[in-house]
């Protein structure tokens, strides 16, 4: 049963009631009529402390709850879809929570920035008899930008037997039963390029179609299609056996280290977070006999964050012990959010979104325990940030083994909604970090694209030993997409596409080697492990542009790639080789990947 953490390193609430009854005994003794009223001649007044934050409090405008008695539920979800189903880069940001019960004849129609979530501790705790759908109508058909969207935690009988679900980077279905099938491609079958399920049962079978290819982990299916490139799972009852190439299946039996993403839910008529306990070697769902393990925090645990507050409120409820919970909409910060305190949820929904001014790091996490970041998105700024993300400081050495920190569902993005600059996107420098589902993007489309105006040199470095990537999409870097320096790390499924946007051969030039790796492992590192990684160049300024290889690492025994592929979409640029001088070029404009099923 979930219980409060005992072990969450966070001040009681009756410590915060005396930080509280201190700032108000502050106040009072600055008040007319009141002992101390005035400062003694000559001396200036003590600073006030400003006054303990609140816990808890309502979701704001844009957390839009059902109950099955909720009038008209169809029109709503219909108004905030006309919304978002094409506001790729609009401000709009929607988290639609649904109360445990059964609702009856409803198409759900996601678009951008939403979430939809049920609020039971189980997913067959809310059942809509109806079908939450994600298509492609808004782009003709093509799925292959349908992002920042989410389903969790519900169960659905979809009307016709098939729930569709087309999507690609950034759209977890989390914690999800599909009582049918789950059809994974648009109506008409364009191109999608997605995507992530985890923790999640489908009692039918799953139909990728035209994906090029998903990630499925700790779930269990009825059955799955068919694969186009890579389709990678861990721990997924019911997956497919081990076929790469052909057919493109990476199946390992478990997951080594997996932990849940955090999640809201009702307990009567009291909101709750639910933190999923750590998981070895994890295989299936949590939920599916009787109540899920782990602990709860109640919301006044938490600081509600509206859009419009400042970072240094933020950083005063973290100070004070508070978590945080950001409601949807857009955060501008003029600092970084500082998480100093093991046991700390930052969870967002709605794609809550940060924002740097001037040039700041969004977010920094101490070298602390269990820290569980999730559910929000990162966008750079106009000035050049030097990290948008640090998960520890430099130099970071604690063994966080029994309780690691995890980053789900947290999306960084350079560009697209506008001007933005990053040197380094996301750094990990804690040991034993989980990143489960992250697609860290320097734009190739919208506003504020260009070689030179949305510059990121590199999307994801790791310097902690030991960290786990689950799930791991980074895509479009001036130079490295990733570049992983500690030891024994672990990557299960990669997805890359090269930067799109570079002028000439010499702009990617490295030194003697064409083109910067897509996934790069430092030359001192003696131990790591990659499974079902892919990268795929398409050079559209200058198709003649050539890329040495998608992956580079030092030859080592201990140095091991499982399942590589790299592939030239319709000839837009090439490949010379898979890994350092390993695996057959690509060639022509037929879009066939050149494989390695295993390296050294």
């Amino acid at each position: 049963m979930p219980t409060d953490s005992p072990s969450s390193g966070l001040p009681s609430p009756g410590r915060r009631a005396v930080l509280g009854a201190a700032a108000a005994a502050t106040v009072l003794a600055g008040l007319p009529g009141t002992a101390a009223a005035a400062p003694a001649a000559g001396k200036r007044p003590a600073p006030r402390k400003p006054r303990a934050l609140p816990g808890g409090g309502d979701l704001g405008p844009n957390v839009v709850v059902f109950d099955p008695s909720t009038p008209n539920i169809q029109g709503r979800l219909d108004e905030i879809f006309r919304q978002q189903e094409s506001a790729q880069f609009g401000t709009g940001r929607y988290q639609l929570l649904f109360k445990p019960g059964t609702y009856h004849g409803l198409n759900a129609q996601i678009g951008f920035y939403t979430s939809i979530s049920g609020l039971g501790l189980s997913p067959d705790d809310t059942t809509i008899n109806g079908d939450i759908t994600v298509d492609a109508g808004w782009f003709n058909g093509n799925a292959t930008q349908n992002f920042w969207r989410s389903a969790e935690n519900l169960a659905v009988v979809p009307v016709n037997g098939t729930n569709r679900w087309a999507v690609s980077q950034a759209a977890p279905f989390r914690r999800m039963h599909v009582r049918g099938n789950l059809n994974l491609a648009p109506t008409g079958y364009g191109w999608s390029s997605g995507g992530y399920i985890a923790d999640s049962r489908i009692d039918g079978q799953v139909q990728p179609y035209s994906q090029q290819q998903w990630y499925t982990r700790d779930s269990a299916i009825g059955g799955w299609l068919n694969g186009v490139w890579n389709m990678v799972f861990s721990g997924v009852e019911g997956a497919p056996a081990q076929g790469f190439p052909n057919p493109p299946y990476t199946t390992l039996n478990t997951t080594p280290v997996s932990r849940e993403k955090p999640f809201l839910y009702l307990s009567g008529s009291e909101y709750r977070v639910f933190l999923p306990e750590k998981r070895t070697n994890a295989r299936g769902v949590t939920w599916g006999s009787g109540t899920p393990r782990g602990t709860s925090l109640p919301l006044t645990r938490f600081y509600v964050a509206k859009p419009g507050v400042s970072a240094a409120t933020l950083n005063q409820a973290l100070s004070e012990g508070l978590h945080l919970l950001l409601t949807p909409g857009i955060y501008h910060l003029d600092r970084p959010i500082r998480v100093d305190r093991a046991n700390t949820v930052v969870l967002g929904l709605g794609y809550a979104t940060l924002i740097p001014d001037n040039g700041v790091t969004a977010l920094r996490v101490a070298d602390v325990d269990g820290v569980r970041l999730a559910g929000f998105l990162i966008d750079a700024g106009p000035v050049n940030s030097p990290t948008l993300l640090e998960i520890g400081p430099p130099g970071a050495s604690r063994d966080h083994s029994a309780n690691p920190t995890t980053v789900q569902d947290v999306f960084v993005r350079i560009g697209g909604a506008g001007p933005g600059k990053v040197t380094t996107s996301m750094v990990v420098n804690s040991r034993h970090t989980i990143v489960d589902h992250t697609w860290v993007w320097r734009a190739d489309h919208g506003d504020g694209v260009g070689w030179e105006t949305n510059r990121a040199d590199y999307g994801v470095v790791v310097n902690g030993h030991d960290v786990l990537a689950t799930g791991l999409f980074v895509e479009h870097f001036n130079k490295y997409d990733v570049q992983w320096f500690g030891e024994r790390g672990r990557t299960i499924f990669f997805q890359n596409e090269k930067a799109y946007d570079a002028p000439n051969q010499a702009a990617i030039q490295n030194g003697s080697i064409k083109g910067y790796a897509a996934y790069r492992v430092g030359d001192n590192v003696t131990t790591h492990e990659g499974w079902g990684l892919g990268s795929y160049c398409y050079y559209n300024v200058d198709p003649t542009i050539v890329q040495h290889h998608g992956f580079a690492a030092p030859v080592r025994p201990g140095v091991r790639f499982h399942d590589l592929l790299v592939v030239s979409l319709g000839g837009n640029g090439q490949y010379e080789r898979v890994i350092n001088d390993t695996g057959a070029p690509t060639s022509g404009t037929s879009t066939v990947p050149s494989t390695v099923v295993s390296y050294p």
